[in-house]
């Protein structure tokens, strides 16, 4: 029987990075605001690109629709986000941070920079680097026609 290992299979090691990467993250900006992964994806998604419709913020954050909704319910009632209606299309709704969503906003980046220069720190430069020449890589893939990675078959 051929040999396996789970440990040395890309796609494992990938995610289990990631994981523990994001899930770090996450326990920084739940503890300060009590925020869930989906609410941070989709503040971010406002925050850095502006007025979105739901399904750009899913498409931006690679979340399902559903997640995304109960993530922009939850920013609502937070007062961080408000909708409003297309006047073209009426079954399209946009999103937009508040001024209370942009104060959490920058807030929350600077809460994302902190964190980003802890992993840089523990991982040393040239761990850095390596790791970014080989998501640039990957990330180079996943954009090309015809990758064997696409994204909408998810």
């Amino acid at each position: 029987m051929d040999q396996f290992s789970l440990e040395l299979f890309l796609p494992y090691r990938l995610n289990r990075a990631a994981e523990f990467v994001g899930l770090r993250f996450a326990a920084h900006y739940k503890a300060r605001y009590g925020m869930t992964r989906p609410e941070w994806r989709s503040l971010a998604a406002l925050g850095s690109s502006g007025r979105m419709t739901a399904k750009a913020v899913a498409a931006h954050s690679a979340m399902h629709k559903t997640k995304v909704s109960r993530a922009v319910f939850a920013l609502e009632q937070r007062r961080w986000v408000k909708r409003t209606r297309d006047e073209t299309d009426r079954r399209q709704e946009h999103l937009e941070l508040t001024s209370a969503g942009h104060q959490a906003y920058r807030e929350l980046i600077a809460l994302a920079r902190d964190y980003q220069s802890e992993l840089e720190a523990l991982m040393g430069q040239p761990g850095v680097h390596s790791l970014a020449a080989g998501l640039d890589a990957v990330e180079r893939v996943i954009g090309q026609k015809g990758s064997p990675i696409d994204l909408d078959d998810l």
